[in-house]
């Protein structure tokens, strides 16, 4: 993927040309030897899919209908401590 970079002093002084870049290719931006990417919004869903909520997981994962839930109440066995 081809891409730009910045220093993190150059970015800063010119954060919407980075961003308006970035809608074109990412943009790498260099900090104490460590990189960042900046992504326009759509090649990050691109990259990343459609990921959904815990509560959308649970939801739509198998039927519990019909299991029984219910507890064995007996004591199990018996231990000599």
């Amino acid at each position: 993927m081809p891409h730009a970079e910045w220093n993190i002093a150059d970015a800063k002084s010119k954060l919407s040309e980075v961003l308006n870049r970035a809608e074109q290719q990412a943009q790498f931006i260099t900090r104490r030897n460590r990189q960042y990417v900046v992504l326009g919004g759509e090649e990050y869903r691109r990259l990343t899919g459609d990921v959904a909520s815990l509560k959308e997981l649970i939801l739509s994962g198998p039927s519990l209908e019909g299991l029984d839930l219910e507890r064995d109440p007996s004591l199990g066995r018996e231990l000599e401590l």
